[in-house]
């Protein structure tokens, strides 16, 4: 069972995301285990502060490593682990399904969610193992962000979906954007679905999907073929919907 713990000053905020849904159908099934943990409760000074001003100057308040790092570690003497330590930053590497299915490996993870102008560079350099950013663009705090990661690893762990196969062919876990999915009724104000996916004929449908799959990734993220595989069927398809557009 894999062991979340999530540094934050808000811990209200999680509340409602671990209470419902497939993370609380996962959690009711010990597929895996949480605990919010509000850093403020580990700092020393006298008013109770995790933040400071920066030195040399400029705007803003800067989260102290001391609260942190001792939170960090009273979490792996708790839990008898050596945790991955994920910082949620803007400044970190873009976050990808790819990492999803990294994290989803471990046993114990531990978010760090930060406020204010950003963080001690110690706790980059000597307390986090991985800088997350969920995009190009900045937040109140990081616990939006950790949400997302959460709810994205979870889905992978084993017995979470209650069917295996759906997060495998999810979009972006087999390289390419998921296919389109139809469902009844056949005929809606003049939309009908595709005959073949309704033929019963399990290999022509697995190619239409095939196709479809690679159209769309072609038509909205071509990015993502830079890095993907293309069989020579695939590259047949691919050349077709170009020369058709």
């Amino acid at each position: 069972m894999m062991q979340i713990d999530i540094l934050t000053l808000f811990p209200e905020m999680f509340e409602g995301v671990f209470h419902s849904s497939i993370l609380k159908k996962a959690r009711e099934a010990n597929t895996f285990q949480y605990e919010t943990i509000n850093f403020r409760e580990y700092t020393t000074n006298k008013h109770n502060k995790v933040d400071d001003y920066p030195y040399g100057g400029g705007a803003g308040m800067v989260l102290s490593p001391q609260p942190l790092f001792d939170a960090v570690e009273d979490l792996q003497k708790k839990r008898h682990t050596t945790p991955r330590v994920v910082l949620m930053c803007p400044q970190g590497e873009r976050y990808t399904q790819t990492k999803a299915e990294e994290l989803a490996k471990e046993d114990h993870l531990i978010f760090i969610c930060g406020h204010y102008e950003g963080y001690d560079e110690r706790i980059r350099t000597h307390l986090a193992t991985d800088e997350i950013s969920i995009g190009d663009y900045v937040l109140t705090g990081g616990e939006l962000g950790a949400m997302v990661v959460i709810d994205s690893v979870v889905r992978l762990l084993p017995d979470a979906l209650g069917n295996e196969e759906s997060a495998q062919k999810d979009s972006f876990s087999t390289g390419l954007l998921e296919h389109p999915h139809y469902t009844r009724p056949r005929e809606f104000r003049g939309l009908s679905v595709p005959d073949v996916i309704l033929s019963g004929n399990h290999q022509k449908i697995e190619e239409w999907r095939r196709k479809e799959s690679l159209k769309r990734t072609y038509q909205r993220r071509p990015d993502l073929l830079e890095s993907y595989p293309l069989t020579a069927e695939e590259k047949k398809w691919l050349e077709w919907d170009k020369n058709k557009d």
